[in-house]
């Protein structure tokens, strides 16, 4: 059935193309279903091992030897790499694809706003949540003289991202700092001395006796822990450092001096294709030669994408749907998958 057929004959038609791929109808019928497997891209664990194995991250990434030379640089300098290009070219996936060819764990997440401080990225400190809980340790009824209990301060301070990415270990941790042209004009600048000199200070613990001068802290991994002396994080290998941007505004010429750029190509026909491949797997062989039905498609994304930005897993999308036999190209499905991002280039 097609959306053009009159509703009458839609109960006729159902067992047909509807009955294949459409999970809502918009009948307001209550039904029981059963969900298709999701792509490869929208996978989830949903289980404990999700956070140190996000597998639905680790999907192909495929760049060309020029860019990936540019992280090598950038690996090797021990240096942040500035990532830009349009939107869906693969910036932040960049990051998840060199924490899992290089096996460097879980990935770092930063992600940047206008409301973003340094301070966050290092660590928090719930001072009202320890001095609540203290309060609650008295002795019932307010005793006069009764010892005020000190609640451990490594249980209300938490590393962000950035002061986890800083913690001694012996390999380097992947950070990604998501789009920081989204932040604070001084944020770049703020960050300066830190990837400098690879370390920071927690005044709280820093102000602490001699007999507390060791405190374990969280980190930004679930339910792990490290070890803090003297309120100083300090790392024995810089980490790899990954920054988005989209453009939108430029950086000062300090924090550029400091970094690695990398401009991320729009990906041509042919590296679409291995794309397709490669997240989708060949369902008989011929993706990356090309099928009437994927060229149809790879047609459609290239015009679109010469008028506006289109993103790379838009195309994905498309190529998902056609191969579960949707039919993309009546009522305007085609223009709901391959929407512009942006009006002009």
């Amino acid at each position: 059935m097609t959306a053009h057929e009159p509703h009458g004959q839609q109960d006729t038609a159902d067992d047909g193309q509807d009955a294949d791929w459409r999970l809502f109808k918009g009948d307001g019928r209550a039904k029981t279903i059963t969900f298709p497997q999701a792509p490869p891209w929208r996978r989830f664990g949903g289980d404990a091992d999700a956070e140190t194995d996000p597998s639905h991250r680790n999907r192909p990434y495929l760049i060309g030897p020029q860019e990936a030379d540019v992280v090598n640089a950038a690996l090797l300098l021990r240096r942040p790499l500035l990532v830009t290009g349009h939107p869906g070219t693969g910036k932040s996936s960049l990051a998840y694809a060199v924490a899992h060819e290089l096996s460097l764990g879980p990935v770092l997440h930063w992600p940047v706003n206008s409301r973003t401080t340094l301070q966050e990225a290092l660590y928090r400190y719930d001072a009202i949540g320890r001095l609540r809980e203290a309060n609650m340790s008295r002795e019932p009824h307010g005793v006069a003289g009764s010892a005020l209990l000190d609640p451990d301060i490594g249980s209300y301070l938490r590393l962000g991202p950035l002061g986890t990415a800083l913690v001694a270990s012996e390999s380097p941790r992947v950070l990604l700092v998501d789009e920081l042209d989204k932040g604070d004009v001084d944020l770049p600048n703020d960050l300066l001395n830190v990837f400098e000199e690879g370390e920071f200070e927690i005044p709280e613990l820093a102000r602490l006796p001699e007999e507390q001068s060791s405190v374990r802290v969280m980190t930004a991994d679930s339910g792990q822990w490290t070890e803090v002396v003297r309120g100083r994080v300090r790392c024995s290998e810089f980490p790899v450092v990954i920054i988005t941007s989209n453009g939108e505004r430029d950086f000062p010429p300090a924090f550029l001096r400091r970094c690695v750029r990398l401009d991320l190509p729009e990906p041509d026909e042919n590296r679409l294709r291995a794309i397709i491949s490669a997240h989708l797997g060949p369902k008989d062989g011929s993706e990356a030669r090309g099928t009437p039905e994927i060229d149809d498609l790879m047609r459609a994304f290239l015009a679109r994408r010469a008028r506006g930005e289109l993103a790379t897993d838009q195309l994905l999308n498309a190529v998902f749907l056609r191969r579960g036999g949707v039919e993309l190209d009546a009522d305007g499905l085609l223009d709901a998958v391959l929407h512009r991002l942006a009006r002009t280039l």
